[in-house]
């Protein structure tokens, strides 16, 4: 079986998401070809080209894609506890991503969840 993954570069998020505060992302663009309902995803944090933490394996629960402008706080506040404004996670995607974001940019938000227990 294929082993699909989300990939989080921060630490920080880490805890978020073993809390249970993190629920959702939000990349940008329009991941809906490689993301889609019902898809198991093993969650993974850790740098680019290094080592990762596996946190736990998910199922997707969602997958949306719409401008960042038109992101419902709530949305926001599952990817990004500490963000609620669409505003506030333009500045921030922008610094994960390296490049001005703005409202009008596609956004596609992938709701998941965790799966308890072993899989296999």
């Amino acid at each position: 079986m294929p082993t699909f993954a989300l990939n989080f570069y921060s630490p920080v998020v880490a805890d978020q998401l073993r809390t249970g505060r993190k629920t959702a992302t939000i990349r940008l663009g329009d991941k809906s070809p490689k993301y889609k309902k019902g898809m198991i995803v093993t969650v993974l944090v850790g740098t680019r080209y290094g080592q990762r933490e596996k946190i736990f394996d998910a199922v997707i629960d969602k997958v949306d894609v719409k401008r960042l402008g038109d992101l419902s706080p709530r949305e926001i506040e599952h990817d990004n506890p500490e963000i609620r404004r669409a505003d506030e996670l333009a500045r921030w995607l922008g610094q994960l991503y390296n490049r001005a974001v703005s409202e009008d940019d596609t956004v596609t938000v992938i709701r998941f969840s965790q799966i308890i227990g072993s899989m296999f």
